[in-house]
């Protein structure tokens, strides 16, 4: 039977530009062992004695050199299975606002861009990480839909 865990993150990074939101996508460097040169959001493994959240802080800075603004919980978590390990992993999500499009990438990632909700889901791997731009813009558009988000004060 697979074992359960949680001990990845996902944090999606957005900024507001003319009144809509742009969402920062990550292309993983071709070298890399798993998934070479896919587009997708911040992720993270979740060093010993971290919270989740702290992991999405520490992510954000260092796959992308931004300082995050605001930071939210996503109402939901998304599931990945690995053969190797045999275990599920309950992923939490975080959504983290931002002021600058000023991106330092790692040597994780080859390149980034910021895109629109349509592009994004279009460009995102992952039909999770695709559905997820989608659901957060729809809620970041209006005040009283951000609230259904628990913001962390950090």
């Amino acid at each position: 039977m697979p074992k359960i865990n949680s001990i990845y993150i996902e944090c999606y990074v957005a900024i507001k530009t003319e009144g809509k939101y742009k969402f920062l996508l990550l292309k993983r460097a071709e070298n890399d062992k798993l998934y070479p040169g896919i587009w997708q959001i911040i992720t993270g493994r979740i060093e010993k004695g971290e919270k989740a959240f702290e992991t999405a802080l520490r992510e954000v800075k260092e796959e992308s050199g931004l300082n995050p603004e605001r930071l939210y919980v996503l109402p939901h978590t998304t599931t990945f299975y690995s053969p190797r390990t045999d275990a599920i992993s309950l992923i939490p999500l975080f959504i983290c606002i931002v002021d600058s499009k000023k991106v330092k990438l790692s040597e994780e990632h080859s390149e980034y861009k910021w895109l629109d909700v349509t592009k994004a889901s279009q460009k995102l791997y992952f039909k999770s990480q695709k559905e997820n731009v989608k659901f957060i813009e729809s809620n970041l558009r209006t005040k009283e839909r951000l609230k259904t988000f628990t913001e962390i004060k950090f």
